[in-house]
């Protein structure tokens, strides 16, 4: 395994250390091959199986296990299938398919991919691959926590994202094996958390997803292997909401350069949040567990991002439809310092006067203050103004 997986660098960051009041780490798993933490426990699960996968291997995947099994299936010479949602992000379909597996789309979850595939399995021949209920893709994500036991002294917690289980039950097996004292915290996604809910029932329960930005981990329901080891191994599973992650994305982004995916910035989220108890002395490593987001996806988080921080703004004016009317409007936006970044001409929906125009301004400011001053010009000059985000 360790010809093909990189032993991802742990990055210091100052600014969300400042922010959480702890020193805290990144492990940056999103620099790894296929973008993600799952090319380890394919690897692994590889070399378990030796010459019984010469025929070929197959899986369900929401796009990262099955990048990361296509890639290791290549590197080994064994032919892949990879079954994902029809949901998944097609950036992740499409690395997929680039790296040599035959991809194909079966349902609306994880689960149902996961289905298909066993039934491939089943019908062919093909090794089932799984991305969480086995434990040699577990071990393999596991190295994780050897990697950090040798590269910080200090260690003190580890923030781990939960999807099946997989990842958090490798890394808590390999850290508490030789550090018992160090806590390993996991965490989900709001809008699908089925893991609190199933450690309080004692078994796996199924919940209904909803839309989320964290796809990576929006698995509904753990495996029963996956859940008995987090019960055992895992100190504490929060959960965090859609805004948090989108926030943890953009800060990952602009302070320490990294592209981080929905998935990956839940422990950061988690850390911003004050939801997780972090100890007072020593290093808090949150993993980044991927950088696979799709580059739309990023634009939209970013430029929300921009309009609740009061740097991007949106209102819509009427002017005379008549020559000049435009130039005039503009002029007062730029001697407020605002660039504009879009404008358009609404002539639909809105109650006009036969000679007026509605005028949607997109704009850039530099602060909250910046914009309230805008506005506050636009409606001086006469203009009636509606802000709209």
């Amino acid at each position: 395994m360790g010809d093909v997986v990189r032993r991802t660098p742990v990055l210091s960051s100052r600014t969300i250390s400042e922010l959480c009041g702890v020193t805290v780490a990144l492990k940056a798993e999103n620099l790894q091959r296929t973008g993600s933490f799952k090319l380890r426990g394919a690897l692994s699960k590889l070399a378990a199986l030796g010459d019984r996968c010469a025929a070929g291997v197959v899986t369900g995947s929401a796009g990262n296990h099955g990048q990361a099994l296509a890639y290791a299936a290549r590197v080994r010479g064994v032919p892949c299938e990879v079954y994902m949602p029809v949901t998944a992000p097609i950036a992740k379909v499409e690395a997929a398919s680039a790296l040599g597996a035959e991809v194909r789309l079966a349902g609306e979850h994880v689960i149902d991919a996961l289905v298909a595939a066993e039934q491939r399995a089943r019908e062919t021949g093909l090794s089932m691959v799984h991305p969480f209920e086995d434990l040699d893709v577990i071990a393999g994500q596991g190295t994780i926590g050897l990697e950090l036991l040798e590269d910080v002294d200090d260690l003190a917690a580890v923030v781990v994202p939960i999807g099946g289980g997989g990842l958090a039950s490798g890394i808590a097996i390999a850290v508490k094996e030789q550090r018992p004292e160090v806590k390993v915290i996991g965490v989900q996604a709001e809008a699908c958390a089925p893991v609190p809910a199933s450690l309080r029932a004692g078994e796996p329960v199924h919940v209904a997803r909803t839309l989320t930005i964290a796809d990576g981990i929006a698995v509904k329901q753990p495996g029963a292997l996956t859940l008995e080891l987090l019960e055992r191994f895992v100190d504490e599973v929060v959960v965090v909401p859609e805004d948090d992650i989108a926030e943890a994305m953009v800060l990952l982004l602009e302070r320490a350069k990294l592209v981080v995916e929905g998935a990956g910035a839940v422990g950061v989220a988690a850390l911003l949040a004050g939801r997780v108890g972090c100890p007072e002395r020593g290093t808090v490593v949150a993993l980044l567990s991927g950088g696979n987001v799709d580059p739309g996806l990023l634009v939209s988080i970013a430029r929300r991002h921009e309009t609740e921080a009061g740097r991007r703004l949106v209102l819509l004016t009427r002017v005379d439809d008549r020559p000049g009317a435009l130039a005039r409007l503009l002029a007062v936006v730029a001697e407020h310092g605002a660039n504009l970044v879009e404008v358009s001409h609404v002539r639909e929906g809105l109650d006009l006067h036969v000679r007026e125009t509605a005028i949607e301004l997109v704009l850039e400011t530099r602060s909250r203050d910046d914009a309230t001053e805008c506005v506050s010009a636009v409606v001086a000059a006469g203009y009636g103004v509606r802000v709209l985000r």
